[in-house]
């Protein structure tokens, strides 16, 4: 199975971090701009294993293009660094693959927006996020602990705090302690 390892830190201004990439060299891969929508079991089932399932659909702003990827994360492991088993596949229609999902049992527990600037540095992808309600950050996804925190070092980073929590996690905290109770979370 192959392991997602990351390096999830919160900042002020992505731009900061954007003209740091090009100072450095980095190819930029492009804007997108995503829905994530999760489900779970009634009892919540995959929650209480530490697992999500997610449907995600990303548009390229410039060219219009959508793909649609159906995930599933496994229990978070021990270590630095966010890092868990994560199997995903491509799929064709995001309202055939959410039909699919439900008819397995599962319902969506919460659908947020995102908006994402990617970049490749080294041999790792970083990804500039703005989440409605949480505000701005950097992920840096690699191979290895040692290639994500070169990288995170290289573009200034050290210094930040790591978060291992998933945005689905902190937008969920986030809701639960303001007693907003909305399903959908959006721009």
């Amino acid at each position: 199975m192959p392991v997602e390892i990351e390096a999830k830190m919160k900042v002020d201004d992505v731009e900061v971090i954007a003209r740091r990439l090009r100072d450095r060299g980095a190819k930029e891969m492009g804007d997108f701009f995503e829905v994530n929508t999760f489900y779970d079991t009634e009892d919540r089932r995959l929650l209480a294993a530490d697992q999500g399932l997610r449907v995600r659909v990303s548009r390229n702003v410039v060219t219009g293009e959508s793909i649609c990827v159906l995930t599933h994360k496994g229990p978070g492991q021990h270590g630095p660094l966010k890092r868990r088993e994560e199997t995903e596949m491509r799929v064709t229609d995001a309202r055939e693959a959410r039909a699919f999902i439900e008819r397995l049992g599962f319902a969506r527990t919460i659908s947020f927006e995102k908006k994402r600037h990617s970049w490749e540095l080294a041999d790792c992808k970083v990804e500039l996020d703005d989440v409605p309600l949480l505000g701005q950050y950097v992920e840096i996804e690699g191979p290895s602990e040692t290639s994500v925190m070169a990288v995170r070092k290289t573009l200034e980073l050290s210094a930040r705090p790591l978060i291992k929590a998933g945005y689905i996690a902190m937008l969920s905290s986030y809701l639960q302690e303001r007693g907003d109770h909305r399903h959908e979370v959006k721009f």
